[in-house]
C-alpha cells in the first residue's frame, strides 16, 4: 500500500490553488470538474510521490482543520528563504535536538510542518 493523495479542506479553490502552486511551488497535476459542483485540483510537492487534492464537493472536513502534514526538505534554511520571498508565512526555524523544523499555514489555516535534513544546520551549512 502507498499513500498517494491527501485531501486538504479549503474554502476558496482558486486562492488555495494559487497558494500551493505559486507560493509553495507545488506542481498542478490537474484541475477538472468531473460533475457539476465537484472540482478537483491535484497538486504535488516537488520531488514527492504523494499529492494533495483540493476542490469542491469532496469532503466534509472543515476548512483549516488539517494539521501536521510534513514536508521533508533537504536544505530547510534555503527552502525557508525561498518560500518567504514568495510570500509564504513560514515560521522561524527551530532546532529540536538536531532536527530542524519550521511551520507554515495555507490561507484557510491548514497547518504544515517543514522538516529539515539533520545534516544541514540552521545556517544552511552541512554538518559532518
Amino acid at each position: 500500500m502507498r499513500l498517494e493523495v491527501v485531501q486538504v479542506p479549503i474554502t476558496d479553490v482558486d486562492a488555495a490553488k494559487a497558494f500551493y502552486a505559486d507560493v509553495m511551488g507545488f506542481v498542478v497535476d490537474h484541475d477538472v470538474e468531473h460533475i457539476p459542483g465537484m472540482r478537483v485540483v491535484q497538486l504535488t510537492p516537488p520531488g514527492s510521490a504523494a499529492s494533495i487534492v483540493i476542490g469542491t464537493g469532496m469532503t466534509a472536513m472543515a476548512p483549516g482543520s488539517l494539521e501536521g502534514l510534513q514536508l521533508v526538505i533537504p536544505d530547510l534554511p534555503a527552502a525557508r528563504r525561498e518560500l518567504v520571498q514568495r510570500g509564504a508565512p513560514v515560521s522561524d526555524i527551530q532546532d529540536m535536538g538536531g532536527m530542524l523544523f519550521a511551520y507554515v499555514a495555507d490561507p484557510d489555516g491548514n497547518r504544515w510542518v517543514l522538516q529539515g535534513d539533520p545534516a544541514v544546520d540552521v545556517h544552511g551549512t552541512h554538518q559532518l
